[in-house]
Order: C-alpha cells, then structure tokens, then sequence
C-alpha cells in the first residue's frame, strides 16, 4: 500500500482540521508515494520505538505525541529528535502522528477514558466550535440528484449520527453569458431563465476542498454559482474532554482506587475530598487543567485529567474532586482507538502495538 493512500485517510478519519494551532499531526517523516506493509503504534516515539520497529520489520510509526513539534534547521544527531528522525530516514521508516485531533474527534482520547470507566450517557465537554461551513448552491432541476449525491459523496451533509443532510428550495435563475461563454442551457448574449434548485448542506472545515472539487466536477454550468462560509454552530460531537455518568455512585475513596486500578496509575494525585459520593465524572485525556471550570459547570462531581498546576488543587474550593491520574496513563489507550481506525480500513493491514514503555516519569 502507498503511504500517501494510508495517511489520507487517517487525515480525513481524524480530521486534521480539528487538531489545535500549536500542534503537528498527520504525515512527519516519510515519501507518500513508499510502499508501507506494517505499522507500528505507540503513545511516544523514542529512540527505542524505532529500534522495536526495525526488529518487526514494520515501515510505518503511528503515534499519538508528534515527534517534531518545532522548526529544525539541521539533523546532527545532537538532540533526541534529531537523532530519531535520523534513524528514521536512515531505515525508510515512515513516521505519523494524531495528537489534539485524536483528542478532540468525536470518539476520542477523553470518550476512551470514559468508556474504560464503563460510564454512560457520555457527552463532549467542551465542544468544538467554528469547524462547521455551510455551502449553498444552485442547480438545475435536472442535475439535482447528481450534483446532491456527489457532495454527500464527498463527505458533505452529516450532522450527528445523520448524514445525506441537506435543504432544497424551487426558484428561477438568471443570467446571461457573453460572446466567450458556452452555456449549458440558453444563448449567448440573450438572457435566461432556468428553473434551479437552491440547495444548501453543512460540512466541517477540512473537507472544504473536496466538496467544492466534487461540485464543479458534477455541476453542469461553466461557471458554477456557490457560497461557502463558516458557521458559529458549536458542534456538541467533537471537542476536549467528555462527561458521564456511573450507574451507581461510589465513594471517593473507592473512586480513587477504581481509577489506579483502571489506568494502572500508580502515583494519583488528587485534591481534598469534598465528603460526596462520585456518580457524574468530567474527563480530559493529557494536559486538561484549562477545563477545570467547564468540568465545574458541568455539575461532575470529580475531573479526571493529567499535568495539573499545584495552585490549581486550591482553586477547585470543595466543588469537584480534581484527580491528577498521569499524563501517560490517561492517553495510553489512544493506541486502541488508532488501530480500531486502521482495522476498519484495512482489515488485511498488520498493525502492532508498542511492547516498549516510553512513559518517561517513574515513580519512588
């Protein structure tokens, strides 16, 4: 298989739109026209993890921490990513990385989390916001069904868990082609009318270009009237971190070991017990303390994320147990979402998981 073939689609299955303006995920290293016949999947990527991939024989790594975050201006070998992107290319292996955007699609790192915690009625956080476009165009009746199909082809017209969604309205258009035109329907130089159909569907930002290339493809005018712009909706399916809820309450203490026992966390830190029992529980994969607020606001009665700030433990004053779980701990089973993605695909694919432990914190 192309390598170019595999990291579309997990660019389009992870939408790269969604990851944050810090970041940089999708295709690190690697010549998209190789061929590529195992993956290897990891949380971090280390000078180890290239080394296990070269004893597998696997020609791609898929991680979920990017390996280069920053600009480099050169490849000595004198920092640890420069030595591994060294080693990379020096073996052909090709590197792939999907960080906030795995954290932030609709059946992310937060939902894994919550769904090992066998929560329910699990809801987005903190949800996406300006990655919605509306697209409206006009068509004549006799092109509806094809152009229409070939926009819900291209990806347009989901909402939710319904897709082919769209809004069509009868209307008469106008127009008048000059001495250089070819027109579909009328004549050069006199004016027209057609009967068209004003049709209007939602897309997310980065199929922006898919979908307008499938309705010029498909549209039959020479000159193809459409606008597209960007929607303040929020999108409640997507975003940071989740919230659900346990059939039965637990006590905080019994909360506390369930979460070590789950996530195999062995240094937990959390704030004072606020004496409640635990039934709804905010979650954030990774560096979550941003959402510390949002988890309030959602009435959970504890917020489970990783990297948070000392001072941050005074300022939750009672209202949620704040729990500290590790940043490695609550991200590892992005691994699982990551081959769930390429099984899907590529059923016949090899995909392994990392047997080296690249959580660099160790615990007394």
């Amino acid at each position: 298989m192309k390598l170019k073939e595999f990291s579309s689609y997990l660019d389009s299955a992870v939408p790269l739109s969604f990851q944050e303006s810090y970041d940089n995920s999708g295709l690190q290293i690697g010549l998209p026209d190789s061929e590529i016949t195992s993956v290897l999947i990891t949380l971090d990527i280390t000078e180890d993890i290239v080394d296990e991939a070269l004893a597998m024989g696997c020609d791609l790594i898929i991680s979920h921490h990017p390996l280069i975050f920053h600009g480099i201006k050169k490849v000595t070998g004198r920092t640890f990513t420069e030595r591994i992107i060294y080693k990379a290319v020096k073996h052909d292996i090709a590197i792939y990385s999907a960080h906030t955007n795995l954290d932030i699609f609709s059946n992310g790192v937060s939902r894994k989390m919550a769904e090992k915690l066998n929560l329910k009625n699990i809801k987005v956080l903190s949800p996406l916001e300006k990655r919605l476009m509306k697209l409206i165009t006009f068509i004549p009746e006799s092109h509806l069904e094809k152009v229409r199909t070939a926009l819900f082809e291209a990806g347009a017209g989901v909402t939710g868990n319904y897709d082919q969604c769209g809004f069509s309205t009868n209307g008469i258009g106008s127009f008048r082609g000059n001495e250089a035109t070819n027109p579909f329907v009328g004549e050069k130089g006199k004016m027209h009318f057609e009967k068209e159909i004003r049709f209007e569907t939602v897309l997310f930002s980065h199929l922006k270009d898919k979908v307008v290339e499938a309705l010029l493809d498909n549209h039959p005018y020479e000159e193809v009237a459409y606008d597209l712009y960007t929607l303040e909706n929020i999108n409640i399916d997507a975003g940071l971190g989740c919230v659900g809820e346990f059939t039965d309450p637990m006590t905080e203490d019994d909360f506390l070991k369930f979460i070590s026992l789950v996530f195999e966390a062995k240094g937990v830190r959390h704030s004072k017990p606020t004496g409640k029992s635990v039934k709804k529980v905010a979650l954030c994969g990774g560096s979550g303390a941003t959402l510390i607020n949002n988890a309030i606001a959602s009435g959970a009665d504890a917020f489970i994320t990783a990297d948070i700030k000392y001072h941050s433990f005074f300022e939750t004053e009672n209202k949620i147990l704040l729990i500290d779980a590790g940043h490695f701990e609550s991200e590892k089973f992005s691994r699982e979402i990551l081959k769930d993605l390429i099984i899907k695909k590529f059923p016949k694919f090899a995909v392994r998981f990392s047997e080296t432990n690249t959580n660099p914190i160790n615990y007394l």
